[in-house]
């Protein structure tokens, strides 16, 4: 059945040519120009009869294929590839591929885990998803090629591809789909210290272990604008896990009152972590208030002493008024009487 000449996406242009019959074919635009990724296409699905319904149908196979999902570093995910009819296969006439891209490495494809036919059990073609990556063999049974990924890494943040061929079909393509992992971490709640004593403020921010590559931002908690970001100073670098600290260093004139805060953005959480209360009042260039919390610990004391100091008095008067007692009253006798 002919369905009609389309343009095409790339995208849809290569879900039409893994799904249906296409021709390429010339076309020109109303001033004479070749259009491009138009193609004849030819359809065996009865309901599919005009380029509307193609086009959905087009969508949906697209869709169906694609799936993105997201995880937390250190947690386990589950990627769904599953068979749309439902039904059952025998592990021995499976071949099952779960694999990703390769940078740097011309777009090679790198194994991370597999199911042949006659194996019970699965193999793996990373080292790097060995004992992580797992397929369940009595869910393959139903169609159910999930891989489970435990113990999530940033490294992990790749485009997984699923494919399962039928030995009894002389190795054809049953199913494939295509699930890109997103990978994130939430950073230590941001620290604030400073300012020193010098003739500009300086403030240091800090926050640890998160993912993936923050944006830092300082504020001015009076009214809650962001300070321009030529004041600041920012490093982002991978710790030994493969996840990011930042230490940013602003710098700012010297004010009478000083009351910032230190952001961390993390996007893909649509997370914001801000720093706690920094408010910092100045004057000359050596008086700089002490934290507010040193000084509440002298205010706890101040009660003691003063009830030590009325104790004090007490103990005095009562020496003195003695002292006077005896100076005054004559010595007495005492006769003893037989």
């Amino acid at each position: 059945m002919f369905v009609d000449n389309l343009v095409l996406t790339e995208e849809d242009l290569d879900v039409a040519t893994r799904f249906l019959e296409t021709d390429p074919v010339t076309i020109q635009d109303v001033r004479g120009r070749t259009v491009q990724n138009a193609v004849h296409v030819w359809s065996n699905i009865p309901a599919v009869k005009s380029p509307g319904l193609l086009l959905l149908l087009l969508w949906g196979l697209q869709a169906e294929s694609q799936e993105e999902v997201r995880a937390m570093v250190g947690s386990d995910v589950r990627l769904r590839c599953i068979y749309p009819e439902g039904n059952s296969f025998d592990l021995n006439d499976l071949y099952v591929y779960w694999q990703i891209s390769v940078a740097g490495k011309g777009n090679a494809d790198s194994v991370v885990t597999y199911h042949l036919s006659g194996n019970s059990s699965a193999g793996y073609g990373d080292n790097h998803y060995k004992d992580r990556a797992q397929l369940s063999l009595d869910s393959m049974k139903r169609g159910d090629f999930s891989l489970h990924l435990r113990n999530v890494t940033p490294q992990d943040e790749q485009r997984f591809n699923c494919l399962v061929f039928r030995k009894s079909l002389e190795l054809e393509k049953i199913l494939e789909v295509a699930v890109t992992l997103h990978v994130a971490a939430n950073y230590s709640m941001p620290v604030v210290s400073g300012p020193s004593q010098d003739e500009e403020l300086t403030f240091t921010c800090t926050s640890t272990n998160g993912y993936p590559r923050p944006n830092v931002y300082w504020i001015n908690k009076t009214d809650n604008s962001v300070l321009d970001g030529a004041l600041q100073n920012s490093t982002v670098s991978l710790n030994a896990r493969g996840l990011y600290d930042v230490v940013s260093v602003l710098r700012i004139r010297r004010t009478p009152r000083v009351n910032v805060g230190c952001c961390i953005e993390n996007v893909l959480l649509h997370q914001n972590l801000t720093s706690g209360q920094t408010e910092t009042l100045t004057g000359a260039k050596e008086s700089i208030t002490e934290d507010p919390v040193d000084g509440s610990h002298g205010g706890e004391h101040q009660p003691v002493l003063s009830v030590l100091v009325v104790l004090a008095v007490i103990v005095a008067l009562a020496l003195a008024t003695g002292w006077l007692c005896r100076s005054r009253c004559p010595p007495r006798s005492y006769t003893e009487h037989v």
